[in-house]
């Protein structure tokens, strides 16, 4: 028998953790709550909470007619490490949090095996409300709710930004890169007054579709664990 290497290990163990019981139903999980009161300043507590209320009150989106709840955000604003995905799906909009569905407990399985997990980090979306079908967002939709999520960055002012997915790489990075090529890479970006450290990732629900990804995603996890050791998070 060949002797398995201490890499091949680590990887086994990684795709144990991110493929165990994945629950595959239409119903929301309903295993997340809010989390607790976090300590925040008086202005960034205020930004968001002027944020959220100024996305409450956005006129004439057909995806906020549609939608039940606004999903906002989840897990602590305090963090320097923030994640983007893309919109909610019809979990999320059910409670009104972001990743709560299928995609969601992958998610916590891939922080996990890096020893993060909801209130180490702060998670958000490009678009704050369900499209129908949980279809991609339009250019138009995305253009609309961009300057809301560049405010949201610069007011959490994360030290790391993790955009899951090609709609959260082409929302903040651009429309001429491909996610595959794009991927595993630290990109130094600025958003307001917000100098962060941007990487590139698969989107869970694209890693549920394309699991032979994972070892890929598993690298990028990697990167992001030694980045947050270099620098003190």
């Amino acid at each position: 028998m060949k002797k398995i290497n201490v890499k091949t290990i680590k990887l086994i163990n990684f795709y144990k953790q991110i493929n165990y019981n994945l629950i595959y139903s239409n119903k929301a999980i309903n295993r997340y709550k809010k989390l607790g009161s976090f300590k925040l300043s008086d202005s960034k507590e205020s930004s968001l909470k002027n944020l959220k209320k100024s996305l409450e009150n956005i006129k004439n989106c057909d995806l906020k007619k549609g939608a039940k709840n606004i999903v906002f955000s989840d897990g602590n604003p305090s963090s320097k490490i923030m994640f983007i995905g893309e919109a909610p799906g019809a979990n999320e909009d059910m409670e009104g949090l972001p990743f709560v569905g299928r995609a969601g407990v992958l998610l916590d399985k891939m922080l996990l095996s890096i020893n993060l997990d909801r209130k180490k980090i702060y998670i958000s979306n490009i678009i704050n409300y369900r499209p129908p079908e949980n279809r991609r967002p339009s250019d138009e939709e995305i253009k609309r709710y961009m300057p809301f999520i560049t405010k949201h960055i610069e007011i959490i002012n994360p030290k790391i930004l993790v955009l899951l997915g090609s709609t959260a790489m082409n929302a903040l990075i651009g429309n001429d890169i491909v996610i595959s090529k794009a991927r595993g890479k630290w990109i130094e970006k600025t958003f307001g007054n917000c100098k962060t450290s941007v990487i590139i990732t698969f989107h869970p629900a694209f890693l549920m579709r394309q699991p032979a990804q994972k070892k890929m995603a598993w690298i990028d996890l990697k990167m992001i664990r030694d980045m947050k050791i270099k620098l003190k998070i």
